[in-house]
């Protein structure tokens, strides 16, 4: 492992010199610092020039002055940006934190959507739903980020700060929802035609009562994650993880769940007071959650029988669900006031904060989820489409192995072969290709951040190489050259994680 990681730096780091070196020469050929002096019509016009001149040290060679970048690099200093004096380091670490915040949230939702969504369309290999499914994903991969963008801010900010206007759901509405939950259940689940029906019925009776309940209540005005809706919610969760996980017929790991679901409804009454008491941080939200994921995990161990891990997997991922479910109710609780506060248009279209909006840490992180909402669903649309993909072609090759007949000849259950047998191969290929990604993405969304208006990596290289600034642009493609090298180090160590057949010190 060591003598793998050693030469995987030393070929990393040489990489690393001669893209940057290579970098440096075509941004140097690209950029002309002197293009708006050149069209001055100012008296001292040379003389403006050759300040500029000297203070960019132009007249020395290009290579004598990326050399010199590096040293400075190394020792920390990335420069500063000539047109306004401000340090380079301070302008990407704000870059990076408003990147950090899209792609953490665009990644994680489009992973588990496009993986689950992938391997149920290949269990479902040419039915309707796979057929439907297959459609989707290529028509969102084709679709320009830009026009995606476009229409989120037309529907997704626009149309729905209208609705929000008079939040009122049409009695028409309600029925179609409820008969296309219906449907996509029926057809993600399969089986028999008295088994689709079932789901059908279930699924529309859950879509349609949700619909009604946060209509007779008026949850648009007033949104919250009451301890009903906890309870239902929860509830769903602890089922779908235990199905998944461990099978119902584990009255165990089922337990374990329904445990953390009543503790979640009590950490709910208990954390209320408390919210309002003490004002919170990033690190103690961080904290709570860890700490009550490791409950379950012990709740999970204390009810376990012969296969604890199982049972604790399944309490620490419902314990998960609930305390996430937990720490957005309480965001939501400050919807009313900050609803008023932009005069009822509270889904933003630009930035990523409200200037001078006031508030306390509440109110702040419900600003940042709303700005987040639309340049988020415009990278996962895009994202999921792929992973989607991805993860239906390494499931249907995988199912088709002969452990998998071997498996199911031994007579084990259908969610065994899958889960154990099946989902963890499958999850071989994504591994060198997400760790890719998310460093792609870190790098910047550059049209995605451009369109919304957020201060991003992306942003920060298009707007510096416009001005002709070539060490932010230089600092851009140090982290982000860095990041793709260590990128495919990672997705190096996953593969042989997920594939004990790899060896990294073979």
């Amino acid at each position: 492992m060591l003598r793998f990681l050693w030469r995987r730096f030393l070929a990393g780091l040489a990489t690393l010199l001669v893209a940057l070196f290579i970098m440096y020469l075509l941004v140097n050929k690209a950029i002309d610092p002197l293009a708006d002096l050149r069209e001055s019509t100012a008296p001292n016009k040379a003389q403006l020039i050759e300040q500029r001149i000297a203070q960019l040290d132009l007249n020395t060679n290009v290579v004598l002055r990326f050399f010199s970048w590096l040293g400075q690099v190394a020792t920390g200093d990335l420069g500063t940006q000539w047109r306004t004096g401000r340090d380079v380091l301070d302008l990407v670490g704000s870059a990076i934190v408003s990147t950090l915040q899209l792609v953490t949230a665009s990644t994680l939702i489009a992973l588990v959507l496009g993986i689950a969504v992938g391997v149920v369309s290949a269990l479902r290999q040419y039915s309707s739903f796979d057929y439907g499914i297959i459609f989707l994903s290529f028509f969102l991969y084709s679709l320009p980020s830009f026009f995606v963008a476009v229409l989120l801010k037309q529907w997704g900010a626009i149309g729905f700060n209208d609705f929000l206007r008079d939040p009122t759901i049409s009695t028409v509405a309600i029925v179609v929802l409820t008969l296309l939950g219906a449907l996509v259940w029926s057809l993600a689940v399969g089986g028999s035609p008295r088994r689709r029906l079932q789901t059908a019925l279930v699924a529309g009776a859950a879509t349609g009562g949700l619909l009604v309940y946060l209509q007779a209540t008026g949850w648009w005005d007033t949104p919250r994650i009451d301890p009903v809706l906890l309870t239902v919610f929860g509830l769903a969760a602890a089922a779908g993880l235990t199905l998944v996980s461990a099978g119902l017929q584990n009255r165990r790991a089922l337990a374990s769940a329904l445990v953390m679901v009543v503790l979640g409804l009590v950490l709910q009454q208990l954390m209320g007071p408390v919210f309002d008491a003490v004002a919170p941080s990033n690190l103690s939200l961080a904290a709570l959650v860890v700490v009550f994921v490791a409950i379950g995990w012990g709740v999970g161990v204390l009810l376990a029988g012969p296969d604890r891990g199982v049972s604790a997997r399944t309490g620490a991922l419902t314990a998960l669900v609930m305390v996430l479910l937990v720490v957005i109710d309480r965001v939501m609780q400050v919807w009313p006031p900050y609803f008023e506060v932009l005069r009822g248009r509270p889904i933003p279209t630009i930035g990523d904060r409200t200037p001078n909006l006031g508030g306390n840490y509440w109110v702040g992180l419900l600003d940042s989820y709303t700005h987040l909402v639309l340049p988020t669903i415009s990278l996962i649309l895009i994202s999921f489409a792929a992973y989607t993909r991805y993860s239906r072609g390494s499931m249907l090759e995988v199912m088709n192995q002969d452990y998998i007949r071997t498996a199911r000849a031994k007579g084990l259950p259908e969610r065994v072969v899958v889960v154990r047998h099946g989902f963890r191969n499958t999850l071989i290929p994504l591994a060198t290709v997400v760790p890719i990604d998310v460093i792609t993405l870190i790098g910047g969304a550059i049209i995605t951040e451009n369109i919304f208006g957020r201060p991003g990596m992306g942003r920060l290289f298009v707007e510096n190489l416009q001005q002709a600034d070539i060490e932010p642009v230089m600092a851009y493609l140090l982290i982000t050259a860095t990041l793709a090298i260590v990128a495919n180090v990672v997705a190096d160590l996953v593969y042989a994680v997920v594939d004990p057949r790899i060896r990294l010190d073979a």
